[in-house]
């Protein structure tokens, strides 16, 4: 929960944030940009280290690593020291949910992983909605100083409490292991580093690329809206209040939550339909509502607003599938490297996008908030479907791989030859 507080705490002060540092929209989206892609490029590094040391450590120095970061965001004099500082809070903010992810791993039996992933998810996005109106409300009633200094004294304190409650296994065994409940078998989950026989054999596996493209596709358009473009969107696009923007944004926290359980239940039941029947039409419908948004004459009504809002929360929910792809289809000893390429997909495809939208508005002239306009935002926003189509498309393609590559199909047939001539 307190990473998420700490990934999302621009998205409701994104406007203060413009104010404070006189940035115009390529300038803000970089601090989204650059931590994400912080974010995204630990993945890996982070998921050999866990191979390695386990949880605990990773996730106190995880910990001290956002504090830091944060407590530079509130002293940051300038838009070099900010970058900096959301810089650290991506290299912080990388190491919290893989490692939680592992614990998962470690503590519970594998049939429960699913759900437990979705539960995880679940109590995370609560961190969403203290980082929507409750910090806006801290940050005006005080100082930019105190709002982002008590984000960090909280780090500090969450980093003594990782480290002096979470263990990396059960104590009843050495090491980090894994059980299926069905068979009995006990497998341990470490490994030595070892970057390049790791990372290319997790790679190798087309249920590692599924796993990829489904987090890459799943969670961009939710992610860029609520870490950055939604209250620009919904307030200087849509024209709505602050008060129904947050509304708005909150429904997108609490529907993410309702689906979580849901969707994970259904994962659990359904393993080898999980793309087709979860996956796809997560991404189609959040599609299909963005069509409606942007294709809408005027302002659109704030019901259709809110079916945005539970069309994206669709995506965060099917992006936890993603990891029961990469647990499913890799070994206990390459479970974290697994995992941080696949969480690196989503992110990478949030920062290109977060990215494109502010280059997009500054193209139309539309870069800063006094010239924010809706038209400007429905142009900048078309940027998300490519994405969505690229990725649907190699989730197809991986999807048909992975099922040769386990003996669920056939392979195809190979192409006749033509005789030459």
């Amino acid at each position: 929960m307190l990473a998420v507080i700490n990934r999302s705490s621009l998205s409701a002060v994104g406007v203060d944030a413009a104010e404070r540092f006189q940035a115009d929209a390529a300038t803000l989206s970089m601090f989204a940009v650059v931590q994400l892609a912080v974010y995204g490029g630990m993945q890996i590094p982070v998921g050999l280290l866990l191979d390695r040391y386990g949880s605990r450590p990773i996730m106190t120095i995880g910990m001290l690593l956002m504090a830091v970061g944060q407590l530079t965001m509130a002293l940051s004099p300038s838009v070099g020291v900010a970058i900096v500082a959301r810089m650290l809070l991506g290299a912080g903010d990388a190491a919290i949910f893989p490692a939680v992810l592992r614990l998962i791993a470690t503590w519970f039996p594998a049939q429960r992983g699913p759900v437990m992933s979705q539960l995880t998810g679940l109590v995370g996005q609560a961190g969403q909605l203290l980082a929507l109106a409750p910090l806006a409300a801290l940050l005006h009633a005080t100082s930019w100083q105190i709002a982002f200094g008590s984000i960090a004294g909280l780090c500090v304190l969450f980093a003594i409490l990782v480290f002096a409650v979470i263990r990396n296994h059960p104590p009843q065994v050495d090491a980090d292991v894994t059980v299926d409940t069905d068979t009995g078998a006990i497998r341990v989950v470490r490994s030595a580093v070892d970057t390049g026989v790791g990372v290319r054999a997790a790679w190798a596996h087309p249920g590692t690329r599924l796993a990829f493209w489904s987090h890459f596709t799943t969670m961009f358009s939710g992610t860029a809206f609520i870490l950055l473009w939604g209250m620009p969107f919904l307030t200087a696009g849509e024209g709505l209040s602050l008060a129904d923007a947050s509304i708005v944004t909150s429904v997108f926290v609490f529907a993410s939550m309702a689906f979580g359980p849901i969707v994970g239940d259904l994962s659990r039941r359904i393993p080898h339909l999980r793309s087709r029947a979860l996956v796809l039409p997560a991404i189609a419908a959040q599609a299909l509502v963005w069509a409606v948004v942007l294709a809408w004459p005027g302002a659109a009504p704030i019901g259709v607003v809110i079916a945005l809002a539970i069309a994206m929360a669709l995506g965060g929910p099917a992006s936890m599938i993603a990891f029961d792809h990469a647990r499913t289809h890799n070994p206990a000893r390459r479970l974290s490297t697994a995992t941080g390429i696949t969480n690196a997909g989503g992110f990478l495809a949030s920062l290109i996008l977060i990215f494109a939208i502010g280059v997009a508005l500054d193209v139309q002239g539309a870069g800063t908030p006094s010239t924010y306009s809706l038209d400007a935002f429905r142009i900048a926003l078309l940027v998300q479907f490519p994405l969505w189509a690229l990725g649907a498309a190699f989730i197809v393609v991986e999807r048909r791989r992975t099922r040769v590559h386990i003996g669920m199909d056939p392979p195809r047939p190979p192409r006749p030859r033509r005789p030459r001539r």
